[in-house]
């Protein structure tokens, strides 16, 4: 190789960045993604009170996707993380059960949606569980309940959930070890 066609090719590469340099960069980097990607796409939360036994158990850790209600609205199954009406501080866990324009009513331990009884095999056989309603769920509003109904704060207690509440859908259990399962609204 000539001196030029060398001198060439080592203008060509630039300066070379030291190991640390490029660790550092990949480093933050990493973070940077990490943290977008827990903005606005999964974030993990804890389940700290047994309100959705026995779908999630005490000390649960559950993925939630906060994008996916961008693209379509909550359905009637979904476990739902959202801030909590009356302290938007707190997050909380529950099902939803009734939207916007819907008029439900608990008879039975049985739940009604427009007079329809829904069924609800995400439930223990033999639950039993107070009458509610009938309430109209408001526009742009969810009914949400605990699927623990006899130990659950919901929306029988502070009413209607606004949508603007609503983090996201809880997807999977991804600890402890042994618990780990997709999460179904059905």
């Amino acid at each position: 190789m000539t001196e030029n066609a060398e001198a060439l090719s080592k203008v060509k590469e630039g300066p070379k960045k030291s190991a640390l340099r490029e660790i550092a960069e990949s480093l933050v980097i990493a973070v940077v993604l990490a943290l977008l990607i827990r903005a606005f796409i999964f974030q993990p939360f804890y389940i700290p009170s047994g309100s959705m036994e026995p779908t999630l158990q005490i000390q649960d850790h559950i993925i939630v996707n906060k994008f996916v209600y961008r693209f379509h609205e909550p359905e009637r199954g979904d476990i739902v993380v959202f801030r909590y009406p009356l302290n938007p501080k707190k997050d909380f866990v529950k099902r939803l059960v009734g939207k916007p324009g819907e008029r439900v009513e608990i008879r039975n331990s049985r739940i009604y949606v427009d007079g329809r009884e829904i069924p609800e095999k995400y439930l223990p056989p033999g639950l039993r569980y107070q009458d509610f309603g009938p309430v109209l769920v408001p526009e742009n509003s969810y009914l949400m309940l605990g699927d623990n109904r006899n130990n659950s704060e919901d929306s029988r207690v502070w009413g209607p959930l606004p949508r603007e509440n609503i983090i996201g859908k809880a997807m999977l259990v991804y600890w402890p070890l042994d618990r780990i399962q997709l999460l179904s609204g059905r």
